[in-house]
């Protein structure tokens, strides 16, 4: 997490709405042999004090020796900033390349869950999801064969982290003044670039100066 408070005025219940937003991230916890990390969907409880996963029986983290202490790395759009963009060199000098990015870290305990528990966890991720395509019709579980979800839950467990801290960077350009800030948004709209330019540009039209 940044350390400038500018970028950190976000509240608990905002970056946790951004992290059920997205719900998939970067799950790490410290291995043996060094850290270990596995990119997970995950499903946050409606009172944010915990997010459920899943992953492969092969995966080193389901062999880790839960529970231990671990982090859910949620990041969102992110954007280089041309220090061009901030305007004339004599109105803004010596301003130098940035980037400007969104992401919350959810930190706590990883508990491993009794089988019982992957079914429903699946159905309601994919519930979850399935219903953000509307109006298709969500896809459920029941339009699988026989026994064929049973074969295939074999080769996953599922998992739940108990959130002992939220901690949200939203860099955004808060620390320059509001028309440098507007000027470098306007520079992004519509950038063929990875990383979701425009929400990012949208992201700092929107942001709180301190």
């Amino acid at each position: 997490m940044h350390p400038n408070p500018a970028f950190r005025q976000a509240s608990a219940q905002e970056n946790l709405a951004f992290a059920r937003a997205n719900g998939f991230g970067m799950l790490t916890v410290n291995g043996g042999e060094g850290p270990l990390a596995a990119h997970v969907p995950f499903l946050l409880a409606g009172d944010g004090l915990s997010a459920e996963v899943h992953l492969a029986r092969s995966n080193p983290i389901a062999r880790a020796g839960l529970p231990v202490p671990a982090l859910l790395a949620v990041q969102g759009p992110w954007a280089y900033v041309s220090p061009d963009w901030y305007g004339p060199h004599e109105q803004v000098p010596d301003q130098v390349p940035t980037w400007n990015y969104v992401a919350v870290h959810l930190r706590g305990t990883l508990h491993s869950l009794p089988p019982v528990a992957l079914e429903p966890h699946l159905d309601a991720i994919s519930a979850e999801h399935e219903g953000r395509l509307r109006p298709k019709t969500p896809w459920t579980s029941a339009k699988m064969s026989d026994g064929a979800m049973q074969r295939m839950m074999r080769a996953i467990l599922p998992f739940r982290l108990q959130i002992e801290q939220v901690d949200g960077t939203w860099k955004l350009n808060q620390n320059k003044p509001a028309e440098v800030r507007v000027r470098a948004a306007a520079a992004l709209t519509g950038l063929p670039e990875p990383g979701r330019p425009e929400q990012i540009a949208a992201l700092m039209l929107a942001a709180r100066t301190p």
